[in-house]
């Protein structure tokens, strides 16, 4: 009798569970118990970024007056007294959006545009802005 089970239980484990009434099943393995699949799930912790209004002095104020709201520019930073072409220019945001361009008062140095960037690139807006000459280039 043990033998019979035994010669059964083979024939059962060659046959397999995949059939022409379950094809789902014709790529489990034989022979071994079915368990569900395992998801596979990332870690990933993301920081929420935070969009903010930046406004920023741009010194060359005709160049603002090219922009409108909607517009993506980068933000090129050179230091004060820097002579052009030295290599001396940085990029201190990049894709910024344009949200608002006020209009320019004649006793202000520049043209002010105010962009949305994350809130890590406002920073640095704002402190290149202390130090440095900003430029813009339209996408």
């Amino acid at each position: 009798m043990a033998a019979g089970l035994a010669l059964t239980a083979a024939a059962l484990v060659a046959t397999g569970p995949g059939t022409a009434e379950r094809p789902q099943e014709a790529e489990r393995a034989r022979g071994h118990p079915v368990a569900e699949p395992v998801r596979e799930e990332r870690l990933v912790r993301k920081r929420a970024v935070t969009t903010v209004s930046a406004p920023v002095r741009i010194a060359d104020g005709a160049t603002v007056r090219l922009l409108r709201p909607g517009d993506r520019v980068d933000v090129i930073a050179a230091a004060e007294g820097t002579p052009a072409g030295d290599g001396e220019a940085r990029v201190v945001a990049r894709g910024a959006r344009v949200t608002e361009v006020p209009g320019a008062s004649p006793a202000e140095t520049g043209a002010l545009v105010v962009l949305a960037v994350p809130r890590a690139t406002a920073a640095r807006l704002a402190g290149a802005g202390v130090a440095s000459r900003l430029a813009v280039t339209l996408w």
